[in-house]
Formats: structure tokens, C-alpha cells, sequence
């Protein structure tokens, strides 16, 4: 399915580009380029778009459908010395741009241009180049992406401050999956809060299969192709090995490559769980070291360390004292490299599989695709009172408010981390994401605290900013 250019208004908040792959592969570009700049307004504003994400999560493929939107569409890879020649033999952007397509052999047509520069991090010089692009050349449309970018910036590389803009890109949200596999039908209802319940355990068996296998692109285009979970075991082997592989890119010293490779082999089965440095899944590894590799895999964003707060109302400072929560890139890679799949296929309950860590290693997946914000961090809340044990999975911000997000099934009254919270704060809005139906409850402490709790089934995680927004207006 195609978009035409003339759809895209400046009052657009989302821009979906879709992609097909084998049968029927959705992947969503959402948030791209500002809707102003696909309008064609205001192109003195427009910035060269940094697009940012793990390896395989469908950064070149979806640039390059996009490309097909252009009058002239030019496509660069600097890993070939030829292009990266190319890039630094000048810094004069309106010689270059004629040069680029000498280089891909294209004709230069009257109208749109979209140039994108991939693995842009192989040129120091193509990065500074985009700051010209920008100031000298505002009528080309410029997106680049880069598999090591992550971890160049700051180094190697700096890009110009101001001149660019970002977006992260995600694997498939449970939205996109549906697409992919032939049940969109679903997703305006889903998104717009008015699912009948009649459809409830039909979208529950749906999520539990995009639970178990994830939203990498290339496993969701092999699965919408032939359902079949089994033959999808080539294709994780090889995305964990290509990140295996990365590691050398990715490690400054032989020790902080041996301790990522640890993290890459053991650290799959922490998903969802506090975790400490020191000692990490049996290690010998200091903290240091450990934190440090930490913080490489997160810059390659295959994965997050989730920090709690003490706040319950604004600011959400994060406390780094406290032990974060280890959630990975994707759900079907925790679930294949874990070695605990057959666990969700004999579950009834995600709340019940692996301990409960799977429920929250999905949700916190889902909650990460509702922004595109680059460097977006998630947390959830602990009770700064010493001696305390209450705890709420996520917070939400929303509005100006910390909204609190618990991942559990069972009765209103045993949510008591959500109580002592909702005691705390000055608002009104709770969250419970659970295996059972949406509704929205008026709940009371026994301190005499009135809240709305907003029960949320697991397939409607996409609908919670349109939810949260009926509800204050």
C-alpha cells in the first residue's frame, strides 16, 4: 500500500510508510520528516533527518521505499570506498549534489530530491557535510542512518548541533504487526478505544503469538508468509549473530569485548528483571566493567537499562542508585536466545509466563514504540521511604503528569503499589495493563484517595495517549 505525497499535511501527526517484503510486511516510518517538509512548506526549516536504531530493524529498506515517494530518489552507501571518496573530495554541497548522480547513474529530474546517505558514520566528512545541506542546499530532502552511528558519536564523529534533526526507529509495534499479517481491520478500533469484547480473546491470541515472536521486520515478513514459529529459528540465529558479530565494532579494549559478548550470550534470560552490575548473571565482571558494556549495547540500542524514580509528581527525576531493569531490543529475540519459547506456547497468562519478566519485557517494548524520540528514556516508580517494598512497573509521563503502570492481572484492592502511589501524587490517572477486558474503574484508597484506573488489555498498549487524552478533555 502506497502513499501519495499529496496526502501529507502539515496537520499530520504520524506518516506511514508501508513496506512489502516477501507477502505482506508492514513497517512504519512514524514521525519522519516533519509533515511540513512532505507538504512542501517551510523549507528553509527543514533538516537533514538523522534516522537512528538497532541493526535490522528496517532503517534502509524503509528509506528506500520512501525513496519511490521522490522525483529523484539517490541512495549512497559509504561503506564503498567510491561514495565515501565521493563525500570527501569536496565541501562545496551544490558541486557535490550533480556528482551523486554521476555516481548512481541517474538522470537529475526536474522536482523532489530525497538523498540518503547510509552508514554515514564510514565519513567524519559526510557528516559535517550535512550542516551544508542544510544551509546551502534547504530544497533537498536529506535522511542518513548508520548501523554503528550510535557508537561513533562523541568519538569519532560529531554532528552539527542544530542542523539536524533525529528519529528512532523501533522494531514492529503489535499495530504494525496486525498490518503485516492481514488484520489491520483491528487497528482503528483498536486505536480509537472501541474494540467490542466480543473481540477480545481474538486480539489476546494475536498478541500472545506477537509476544512470542516479536516485532523484527524480517521475522514478522517470514511469519505473515507462512505462520509457522519453527522456520523461524534460521532467521534469529542469524540476527543474534550478526549482533555477536558487531561486537569488535562496538568494544574500545579486548576486556570490554569479552564482558559484551558475556551480556550477548547470558543477559537474554534477565529480560524484565532488576539487575545488578557487579557480579551480572553469575559473572566475575566488576560494575565498571560491566556498566561500561552496558552502556555500548544501549548506544547500539540493543537494549535499555530502565532507571527507577522516586518522584510522583514532576519532574521524574531517575535515580541511578537503585538497580535498573534490563529490557532488550525485541521480545522474539529474549524469547528465542532464552530458550523459552515452548514456556509461551503452554501459557495461558503472559502475566504468568517466565516468572511474569515476559509480560513486562512486551509491555515495556510497546510503551517504547509510543514515542520516536531519540534518546527517550523509560522508568518505573519505587517508594523513596526507606524499608519500603512498593513498586510499580512503569511510569507514563503524560501531560505534566507521572502516570503509574502496572503489568498484573487480579482484583483493584491488590494493587497496593499503585495506592500508595496514587496517595502521593496530585492527580487521578492510573494504569493497569492486564490479559482481561478495557474498562475504566473508580477506585479508592484507604486513605480516601479517588482515582480512575484505566484496565488496559495488552493489544490496546497503542491506544493509551488517544485514552488518556479522551479522558482530560
Amino acid at each position: 500500500m502506497k502513499q501519495k505525497m499529496s496526502k501529507f499535511t502539515p496537520a499530520m501527526k504520524q506518516i506511514c510508510i508501508f513496506v512489502t517484503v516477501n507477502k505482506q510486511i508492514t513497517i512504519c516510518l512514524n514521525e519522519g520528516y516533519r509533515s511540513s517538509c512532505m507538504s512542501g512548506q517551510r523549507k528553509n526549516n527543514r533538516k537533514p533527518l538523522i534516522l537512528r536504531g538497532a541493526r535490522q530493524v528496517g532503517k534502509t529498506t524503509i528509506v528506500e521505499q520512501f525513496g519511490k515517494e521522490f522525483d529523484n530518489f539517490l541512495s549512497l552507501n559509504l561503506e564503498k570506498k567510491e561514495a565515501k571518496d565521493l563525500f570527501e573530495s569536496t565541501d562545496d554541497v551544490k558541486m557535490l549534489l550533480p556528482l551523486l548522480f554521476l555516481y548512481d547513474n541517474k538522470p537529475q529530474r526536474p522536482g523532489r530530491t530525497l538523498l540518503f546517505i547510509d552508514e554515514i558514520q564510514s565519513s567524519p566528512q559526510a557528516v559535517a557535510l550535512l550542516r551544508y545541506f542544510y544551509e546551502e542546499l534547504p530544497e533537498l530532502y536529506v535522511i542518513a542512518a548508520g548501523s554503528l552511528l550510535e557508537n561513533m558519536l562523541d568519538k569519532h564523529i560529531s554532528l552539527p548541533v542544530g542542523r539536524v534533526e533525529y528519529m528512532a526507529l523501533h522494531p514492529c509495534s503489535f499495530i504494525e504487526f496486525l498490518q503485516a499479517i492481514g488484520e489491520g481491520r483491528f487497528v482503528d478500533w483498536i486505536l480509537e478505544a472501541r474494540l467490542p469484547e466480543a473481540f477480545h480473546q481474538q486480539l489476546m491470541l494475536l498478541f500472545n503469538s506477537y509476544a512470542l515472536i516479536g516485532g523484527m521486520p524480517e521475522i514478522v515478513a517470514r511469519y505473515a508468509a507462512n505462520r509457522d514459529v519453527v522456520s523461524l529459528s534460521d532467521t534469529y540465529n542469524q540476527l543474534l549473530n550478526a549482533y555477536k558479530n558487531d561486537v569488535e565494532k562496538y568494544a574500545e579494549t579486548n576486556t570490554q569485548a569479552a564482558v559484551i559478548r558475556y551480556i550477548l550470550e547470558e543477559g537474554w534470560g534477565y529480560a524484565g528483571q532488576a539487575v545488578t552490575l557487579g557480579g551480572f548473571a553469575q559473572s566475575a565482571y566488576k560494575a565498571r566493567e560491566t556498566g561500561e558494556a552496558f552502556r555500548t549495547l544501549e548506544k547500539a540500542l540493543l537494549l535499555e537499562l530502565v532507571y527507577p524514580t522516586t518522584h510522583t509528581i514532576m519532574p521524574a527525576t531517575t535515580d541511578l542508585k537503585r538497580a535498573p531493569k534490563l529490557i532488550w531490543l525485541d521480545t522474539g529475540l529474549v524469547n528465542y536466545a532464552a530458550e523459552i519459547q515452548k514456556e509461551y506456547l503452554l501459557s495461558k497468562d503472559l502475566t504468568d509466563t517466565w516468572r511474569g519478566m515476559a509480560a513486562e519485557q512486551i509491555v515495556a517494548q510497546e510503551l517504547k514504540a509510543l514515542s520516536n524520540e531519540v534518546g527517550k528514556k523509560q522508568k518505573f516508580w519505587v517508594r523513596a521511604k526507606r524499608g519500603s517494598s512498593a513498586e510499580v512497573d512503569f511510569v507514563y509521563i503524560y501531560g505534566g503528569k507521572i502516570i503509574p503502570i502496572e503489568v498484573k492481572n487480579g482484583h483493584n484492592a491488590h494493587l497496593k503499589s499503585i495506592h500508595q502511589f496514587m496517595n502521593e501524587t496530585e492527580h487521578d490517572l492510573a494504569v493497569r495493563i492486564w490479559s482481561g477486558n478495557y474498562a475504566i474503574d473508580e477506585v479508592t484508597t484507604n486513605e480516601g484517595k479517588h482515582f480512575k484506573l484505566i484496565n488496559l488489555p495488552f493489544y490496546m498498549i497503542a491506544a493509551l495517549p488517544n485514552i488518556l487524552k479522551k479522558i482530560e478533555t
